[in-house]
């Protein structure tokens, strides 16, 4: 939102900024000298101020008395304030870029009124972190510049911070805003921007006279060139400058106490836009090198618990910290080794003072942290900012509340390696309210890591997730993303529903974003998965009742008025709910792992593979919508994979998988689901086909040959003979003992037999009295029945297995059309009365059963709407193509009843006996050679259609040309088409007629140049010869690039198709034998024309005796909530078989291989800094011991000398802690 206004703050005008910012004079003052104190230095000249006497103001040069009294100048006492005169917007000359704000304000100044106007009036987003850089010189080292460079500006942009620090063109001041200025020019549109912040002395600016203005400066035009000694000019890589005025010219330290206070006041603020965040804004103080005086500042900055980084080796107050830092000694003897330290660093100061200062700054040691450059490098150095941070908030108590805000940052700076070493460990206590707003911050912001991390430390998904924060979770999602405009969208409807129904909905309900609610998702869901599965969150919305087993009655008024009892309720299955919400923003890592801690993991894979297919398609920006279709192919991936764990652990278990409904998906199977994705690799695992290819079978033996099956279509009563071998309820119990253990773990009543699923055309009781199992038949809810005889049930047995309907159709179809031809070709009698003849009756009475066939396909199968059916019959484009074949002959039986339009009957008969013929690719599409090849001529007709966008551009610039220029006066249309298109498409294959083209060929008797003539077909036209070489030359071009350019690329397209399809036709071809299997599964075992007699079979069950079909329930079984949970369970168990092999594989790849040896590597470096810190410490306590040692014995020797005057030796000396370090 910040960088929002920042932005439309750019595009407004000077009016509107200096309307917003012209309440600054009435509140911000300025300070003004108002006494007169001659500096003894200047002669009289210059004020202890440091302005000369003529700046000053008449009312400070009159009382001299009082002046003459008084020896030294103070800004408390010698300053008025007054209403700023500097404010506005700043415009470097020279300088191509954004202007910068400043402001002219008084050190004691509210810190508050600064922070406010910084984020408010001058729209800088607030920060997540604030690092105040200390020190400095005017020529730094060259690591120095790479800390800030590479190490602190980086930081800062990862992070989105504010840099505070002197905004001048010299000193650390000038480096900072080198490196600011670079990391802008590389800033990317979705990094954060650094915020570079000058607090600067009023009276240190130079042409600070250029910023004066009462009514501000919008912009205001600074140069900054020719400064005086004393002055700075100020630098415009910075956003914004605080000019500090304590009344003082070319005088610094009146920024110390402010940036104390401002400091203080920042890390009481909250992160985000007005303070809406979730953790106090950090502080951070960094000192590079520094003055003495330092010291000081050092000093009240940690007494008001703000962290420093010493920068070690820059030298100055850095060096005296870092080295007193390291000593190893009591609170008794610290003053001594400090006095020692101070006399070394600061030869000629106030040594007690900085005594006094370095002891109250060792007191709060915790906050100190040294960086060193050699040790540490700069490429984490929001590493150790975060450590410095977690550091200083560290305390002897393991209440894990002191760490909250640490956690929370380290969760907004994605640094999970800090969080798992420095904030989770044993002595930490963390609970479960703890977790829960970093698990918040987590999820929105996309950091799966920590959501592990999270899980793994004791945060329970099923006590998180209520519906509350599910619905908060979708309110989260970015506004540029597809799923957050989908929900607007459907709460638009449901606003305007709303209406309808109650009137104006309150102003407050009406907040854009704020109410998006399960009813959204749930209709986003159901949009997004189609009719395969009842609407999801259907319970769940805390609204209305059903109507149907399908579809809620949903009271949308009570959207807006929540249950609050349901309202905070634990969700069902949370885990699959945030996987839908990860799935649906496009989220790789978060939706992976979710799926792999959610059950149902083979439905749930195909169903993110259907959502983000249908999202994909949705998708207008090119590279989200490339990552969708690479994570549904991955999801894809998932499902073929796990399912393939499953069937090789139990293939019963398996078979129940892919056709159980699940709960959690609306009622859902994997089939469907598969199907509805196009999920073509899910299809061409074997355990998938194994499955098919039993139902396809049903109760025939797999290994019956086709001639067999169609010397039974031909002779019934050869069912009854041993010629085909079936399965009986024998086999079936024998394989049943055989897999006691599926169950026993099922409790012998969710083992399928294929007779569940394959039953074509009877009823429950009728595939239970086929079977004669009475103990499978009562695990279904349905009552035993008596076994049926024998001649009935071998009967049914062949006639409802799939494959006998394919070859019955397939052999009636042949029949079909040789009578078709036969009619055309041999028996098309005229119109009524002499015709038509009685087989071509035959054949409108056997076109009269397809047409009720393809009516019971689309309007009698399945259990949805009209409009439904018909929109999934016509996604089919065999169904499109019957629908098509069908229409035309009915069209043509028409037209030939009648003489005036027999003819034309004829025609739209014979090309629709072409349709027909045609239709037979789609039977033959399950065949195992000829199928994969049909892909690849149906891939290689897109090609063709390339090919002829091409040639035919370049046919009717020929064609044309080549008309206009031979034969200019003929108009006869028919002609005109023939030669532009017709002729030269017969000059690709060869025919070329020199005599109409050549002039050295052509025949000019017998014809005539007169358009009447022409028109009246007396004579041909006369060819024109004028430019007859141009034609020739056309000639040549066209047969270049049609034959052998165009040709050409013709067959690289097809070999390309071919290579790249052949590898993959088969998984193409494995996905249309399933639809083929499932068409012949739904259609009545006898094929048209005595198909009739099924359909008036099914009439009667169905209008009359009012049996259910069990064809709306194809391929589904439903379970009972412990049968599904004992199958869920197994499922989980090759989940985790499946991961823990995915796991070892990604462990063993070289990749990994190489990421494990780089962090052992790392480890060692660390342990070897370790290492040689603890040398140096076993040094100091080594010199330290030498010393007592000596000591003692030199008191043993005073001693036995009895005399204490007179010693052999000098006392010993400690040796200094600095030499050992440079020894080391």
């Amino acid at each position: 939102m910040g960088k929002e206004k920042e932005k439309d703050g750019g595009k407004r005008g000077p009016d509107h900024v200096e309307k917003t910012q012209s309440w600054i004079p009435k509140i911000i003052k300025k300070n003004v000298c108002n006494t007169f104190i001659e500096d003894p230095t200047s002669n009289g000249s210059l004020c202890q101020c440091g302005s000369p006497r003529e700046k000053h103001v008449a009312v400070a040069m009159e009382d001299n008395f009082s002046a003459a009294m008084v020896s030294k100048w103070d800004p408390q006492l010698h300053t008025t304030e007054e209403p700023t005169d500097a404010y506005g917007t700043l415009e470097f000359s020279g300088v191509s870029r954004k202007q910068s704000h400043f402001l002219r304000c008084s050190n004691s100044t509210d810190p508050k009124i600064i922070y406010n106007m910084l984020t408010g009036t001058w729209n800088i987003p607030p920060p997540n972190l604030v690092v105040s850089v200390m020190g400095g010189s005017d020529k730094m080292k060259a690591w120095m510049i790479d800390v800030l460079r590479q190490g602190l500006v980086r930081a800062a942009q990862s992070t989105g911070a504010w840099i505070i620090t002197k905004g001048i063109r010299t000193g650390i001041g000038r480096y900072v805003g080198e490196a600011v200025r670079d990391h802008a020019t590389a800033r990317t549109q979705s990094s954060n921007k650094v915020v570079a912040l000058g607090v600067v002395p009023w009276g240190m600016v130079h042409n600070n006279h250029l910023l004066v203005n009462a009514k501000g400066s919008f912009p205001a035009k600074y140069n900054a060139m020719q400064k005086p000694p004393g002055r700075h000019s100020l630098d415009s890589n910075y956003s914004a400058f605080l000019l500090l005025d304590d009344g003082t010219v070319g005088k610094t330290g009146c920024e110390s106490q402010f940036l104390t206070r401002l400091e203080k006041h920042i890390s009481h603020q909250r992160t985000g836009v007005w303070g809406k965040g979730s953790i106090d804004i950090p502080v951070l103080c960094m000192l590079i090198t520094g003055e003495p005086k330092m010291l000081e500042r050092v000093e009240q900055s940690v007494k008001n618990s703000i962290p420093w980084m010493i920068v070690a080796r820059s030298g100055g107050v850095a060096d005296f910290l870092c080295d007193i830092y390291d000593e190893v000694v009591t609170q008794e003897g610290l003053a001594d080794v400090l006095e020692d330290k101070v006399k070394k660093h600061f030869p000629g100061q106030n040594m007690a003072k900085f005594t006094e200062l370095a002891q109250n700054i060792m007191q709060h040691k915790d906050l100190l942290t040294i960086y060193d450059v050699h040790q540490d490098g700069t490429e984490d150095f929001d590493t150790l900012i975060l450590k410095s941070l977690v550091k200083a908030c560290k305390k002897q108590e393991t209440n894990a509340i002191e760490y909250i805000d640490e956690l929370k940052l380290a969760v907004a700076w994605n640094r999970v390696d800090i969080a798992r070493s420095e904030l989770f460990k044993s002595v930490v206590h963390w609970k479960f309210t703890d977790l829960e707003d970093p698990m918040t911050d987590a999820l929105v912001n996309d950091k799966p890591d920590f959501v592990k991390l999270f899980i793994e430390n004791g945060l329970s998904v099923f006590e998180y997730l209520t519906y509350k924060r599910l619905e908060e979770l979708y309110c989260s999602v970015p506004e540029h993303s597809l799923i957050y405009h989908l929900l607007m969208h459907k709460h638009s409807e449901r606003k305007e529903i709303l209406f309808t129904k109650e009137g104006p909905i309150p102003p407050e309900e009406m907040e854009k974003g704020k109410n998006i609610t399960l009813y959204e998702v749930s209709k986003v869901l159901h949009d997004l998965l189609g009719e395969v599965c009842q609407p999801i969150y259907s319970d769940d919305v805390l609204m209305g009742t059903t109507d149907s087993a399908k579809r809620p009655v949903i009271n949308v008024s009570n959207v807006f008025h929540k249950n609050s009892d349901k309202y905070h309720l634990h969700v069902i299955h949370p885990w699959t709910s945030l996987f839908i919400w990860a799935v649906l923003q496009n989220r790789r890592e978060m939706a992976t792992y979710f799926w792999e801690m959610a059950g149902d993991s083979v439905v749930s894979a195909l169903a993110a593979c259907k959502i983000l297919k249908e999202m994909s398609r949705l998708e207008n920006e090119t590279e989200t919508k490339v990552s969708m279709k690479e994570l549904s192919a991955r999801f894809e991936h998932l499902a073929h994979d796990m399912f393939s764990e499953c069937y090789r652990s139990s293939e019963s278990r398996a078979f129940t998988l892919l056709i159980r409904q699940s709960p959690t998906w609306g009622k859902a199977t994997a089939l469907l689901l598969a199907t509805e994705a196009d999920a073509r690799h899910f299809f061409s695992q074997d355990g998938v086909q194994s499955l098919l290819t039993q139902i396809w079978w049903g109760d025939i033996h797999q290994g019956t040959a086709i001639w067999k099956l169609i010397i039974h279509l031909f002779i019934p009563p050869l069912v009854y003979t041993s010629l085909i071998k079936y399965r009986n309820t024998d086999e079936e119990t024998k394989e049943v003992e055989q897999h006691k253990f599926e169950l026993e773990s099922f409790e012998g009543d969710t083992v399928l037999s294929l007779n569940d699923i394959v039953s074509n055309d009877s009823d429950v009781e009728e595939m239970e009295a086929l079977k004669g199992n009475h103990k499978d038949s009562s695990s279904h809810g349905v009552k035993p029945q008596p076994q049926r005889p024998f001649y009935v049930t071998r009967w049914k047995k062949f006639w409802n297995a799939p494959v006998t309907a394919f070859l019955g159709n397939v052999i009636m179809y042949f029949t079909f059309l040789f009578l078709f031809s036969y009619v055309l070709l041999l028996d098309f009698q005229p119109p009524p009365p002499s015709g038509p003849s009685n087989s071509e009756i035959v054949l409108y009475i056997w076109v009269a059963t397809l047409v009720c066939e393809e009516v019971r396909q689309s309007f009698f199968v399945g259990n949805l709407s009209i409009k439904q059916k018909l929109k999934y019959y016509f996604e089919d484009i065999w169904n499109k193509c019957d629908v098509t074949a069908i229409s035309l002959f009915i069209i043509g039986l028409i037209c030939r009843m009648f003489p005036f339009s027999y003819d034309f009957g004829r025609t739209l008969l014979c090309l629709d006996f072409m349709i027909f013929t045609l239709r037979l690719i789609h039977i033959f599409a399950v065949h195992k050679q000829l199928g994969p090849k049909i892909i690849i001529v149906g891939k290689m007709m897109k090609d063709v259609f390339f090919f002829l966008f091409f040639l035919g551009v370049w046919l009717i610039a020929y064609g044309v040309t080549t008309q206009g220029l031979l034969h200019p006066n003929d108009s006869r249309v028919d002609w005109i088409f023939r030669r532009v298109f017709y002729r030269p498409y017969l000059h690709i294959f060869g025919q070329i007629p020199l005599e109409e083209i050549d002039a050295s060929h052509i025949n000019i008797q017998n014809c005539t140049n007169d358009p009447v003539e022409i028109m009246m077909g007396d004579f041909p036209p006369c060819t024109n010869t004028y430019a007859n070489w141009v034609v020739i030359l056309l000639l040549v071009i066209y047969l270049l690039v049609t034959n052998i350019l165009l040709l050409n690329l013709l067959i690289a397209m097809f070999s390309y198709t071919f290579s790249t399809v052949q590898g993959c036709s088969d998984i193409h071809w494995k996905f249309q034998r399933y639809n083929l299997i499932v068409e012949y599964h739904n259609r009545p075992a006898l094929p048209p024309p005595f198909i009739i007699f099924s359909h008036i079979h099914l009439f009667i069950k169905r209008c009359i005796r009012k049996v259910e079909s069990i064809k709306k329930r194809h391929f589904m079984l439903e379970l009972e909530k412990r049968q599904d949970s004992r199958l869920m369970t197994w499922e989980a168990v090759q989940k985790e078989n499946f991961l823990v092999q995915q796991n070892r594989l990604k462990r063993e790849s070289d990749s990994e291989r190489l990421k494990r040896t780089s962090a052992k590597v790392e480890n060692i470096l660390k342990s070897m800094a370790e290492i040689r810190d603890h040398d140096h410490r076993l040094k100091v306590l080594e010199s330290e011991i030498e010393y007592c040692t000596s000591a003692l014995s030199w008191l043993v020797e005073s001693f036995a000398q009895n005399n204490a005057n007179q010693f052999s030796r000098p006392p010993p000396v400690l040796k200094d802690h600095g030499t050992i370090r440079k020894n080391d």
